[in-house]
């Protein structure tokens, strides 16, 4: 899917943009933007994409991306899941002016920044700290606000627990001509993820030759079209097994999987481990 520019909504009495989600998803599309952006998922349900990597999405998820990396959160829309509760902070290297970055005591968050080009999931004791003031950054106003969205840029960089998100060598096309074309597709796949992906049928929507759209979309996604919906299926199965409410057989079915063994197979490929070890991981976390 080609990323779409997107124009960050800072208000003029603002430094930068922060955003409360509380809504049945999160209301964009792959996108891209100049500013760096924080987001905490105080309750969501589905998969996220950064770059070339998608990921399950879940309760307490943090992610911090860099600029002009293209990325998306999908929300699990369905009956079973919950509405999104998110906070999500935008801000540029000059928020605070042009000098002040180049300060000594600086330095630390400057090659944050930098290793944020490949987007930097959050974990351990820094997601942590980072929700606590992520929570109060949202409820604060004036230098109240300045002063949490530092705190959380101290605590990250002082973090080693950062895990890198999209590939190194992730160089996606930025164009914004054919935005329609990609939204087609992307809309398809995603509306039709439990029946069989035509390529041809996709080619169409894009009114491309097959050929064609197969290098259009590697060159937008750093994936082939199977590579693509294989991940996004294991993403929402992820979600629906955390939620731990229904049996691994009817989530493979309602991922699109015709059988368990393939399921099984498709899952431990691309998280590393099978679906009910993945399960047993997040009720051996809400136990505690």
């Amino acid at each position: 899917m080609k990323p779409v520019f997107e124009k960050v909504p800072k208000r003029q009495w603002e430094s930068f943009h922060c955003e409360v989600v509380r809504a049945m998803d999160y209301g964009t599309r792959w996108h891209f933007h100049p500013e760096y952006q924080l987001t905490l998922a105080i309750e969501s349900r589905g998969h996220r994409v950064v770059g070339d990597n998608i990921g399950a999405l879940t309760d307490g998820d943090i992610v911090l991306i860099g600029s002009n990396l293209p990325h998306v959160w999908h929300q699990d829309t369905s009956a079973k899941s919950r509405r999104v509760n998110a906070i999500i902070v935008r801000f540029d290297e000059t928020f605070l002016g042009r000098d002040f970055m180049a300060l000594p005591e600086m330095e630390p968050v400057k090659r944050l920044l930098q290793r944020a080009a490949r987007g930097l999931e959050v974990r351990g004791a820094a997601r942590t700290a980072v929700t606590e003031h992520m929570k109060r950054l949202a409820d604060s106003e004036g230098l109240g606000r300045v002063i949490e969205l530092l705190a959380i840029l101290n605590a990250l960089a002082k973090s080693e627990e950062l895990k890198p998100l999209a590939s190194s060598n992730f160089e996606p096309k930025l164009e914004s001509a054919d935005q329609g074309r990609m939204e087609r597709v992307i809309d398809f796949i995603h509306t039709h993820l439990t029946e069989e992906i035509d390529r041809e049928r996709l080619a169409k929507l894009a009114h491309l030759s097959l050929g064609a759209f197969s290098r259009f979309f590697h060159s937008r996604t750093g994936k082939t079209v199977p590579q693509y919906v294989n991940e996004v299926r294991i993403g929402r199965a992820c979600g629906m097994l955390a939620e731990d409410v229904s049996n691994i057989t009817d989530i493979a079915m309602d991922c699109g999987y015709r059988n368990l063994a393939n399921f099984n197979r498709r899952f431990r490929e691309v998280m590393g481990t099978t679906p009910s070890a993945y399960r047993q991981k997040f009720r051996g976390m809400a136990g505690k």
